[in-house]
């Protein structure tokens, strides 16, 4: 693997990259509270099979640059980094994989920037209307996501989270997943990069601006509502197990995909690509490679 710094969007971006120069790009974006390393049983996999694989830290996320203002953190900010870093590859178009936050990132770079990409592959995360609609109509939803209403708060989260060498977001990570899934020498890996100057604010502006920075909703066609604004081919995975997102969003994000597929991995969690990433970057590599007309809508 080599670490690079890589300007796109106006902002440096530290970008992870392994794989063949002339090889297919491949961005995997991660979600919170990791940082490039939470791909590290993908990267090698995907360069191995031929592709030319970039996983960056996203912005205010560890050595990546952590700009001020929640504003700087809205959806179509972070989509213009995927689209910046394609532009900074010399590449038209690419694959892109997103887990949990970066799988929200790249649902919008699939709806405002559909000719940039080749296939898209969500993992853990539902589509931004999708989970918007869930937290104002479902309690249940809502009390799976009470973290997202406590990183609203100014400072009290910062605080509270550094406790105890981050015994909270590491608890997290531990209570969420299969039992080994995270081992004592990942979480230090995980300490380090939220410890870095700037880095966990950076990392709570994602949540604030989720609130307070929306982006606009696809605009109506001819006076229709856009009802499947995703016309990529796309792959969403999804662990059933979950404990902060339920099924019933992965159900209806695919709703919004004119050539989706959805694949239920039910002994898996949020962390499916950590717990089980052998099936996931099988599942993935043939999604990948296939024509993109021989795998009709369905879903397990």
């Amino acid at each position: 693997m080599e670490h690079q710094d890589i300007t796109s969007n106006d902002i440096r971006l530290h970008v992870v990259t392994e794989g063949p120069a002339d090889g297919r790009l491949l961005i995997l974006l991660h979600g919170f509270p990791e940082f490039w390393y939470g791909w590290r049983k993908q990267i090698p996999y995907f360069a191995g099979a031929g592709y030319r694989v970039w996983a960056p830290d996203q912005r205010g996320y560890n050595l990546s640059d952590k700009p001020r203002g929640i504003a700087a953190y809205s959806l179509d900010a972070l989509a213009a980094d995927v689209v910046g870093l394609m532009d900074a590859a010399g590449q038209e178009k690419a694959f892109l994989v997103g887990h949990d936050w970066g799988g929200a990132a790249a649902w919008w770079v699939a709806t405002k920037y559909p000719q940039r990409l080749e296939k898209l592959v969500v993992m853990n995360a539902p589509y931004g209307s999708v989970m918007t609609r869930s937290l104002r109509q479902d309690p249940a939803q809502r009390r799976k996501s009470w973290y997202m209403f406590f990183f609203q708060l100014p400072w009290l989260p910062e605080l509270v989270s550094r406790r105890r060498n981050w015994r909270m977001l590491t608890g997290m990570l531990l209570s969420s997943s299969i039992h080994g899934t995270f081992s004592k020498a990942d979480l230090e890996e995980y300490r380090q990069a939220w410890s870095q100057p700037g880095a966990y604010a950076g990392m709570l502006r994602w949540y604030r601006a989720m609130m307070r920075a929306r982006p606009a909703l696809p605009s109506p066609q001819h006076g229709v509502p856009v009802r499947q604004p995703i016309s990529v081919p796309t792959l969403l995975l999804w662990g059933a197990q979950d404990r902060f997102l339920g099924r019933e969003l992965a159900e209806a994000s695919i709703k919004k995909c004119s050539q989706g597929r959805l694949e239920f991995l039910e002994d898996a969690t949020h962390w499916l690509h950590h717990e089980q990433p052998e099936r996931v970057n099988a599942l993935i590599h043939q999604f990948l490679s296939s024509p993109a007309d021989s795998a009709p809508s369905s879903k397990r």
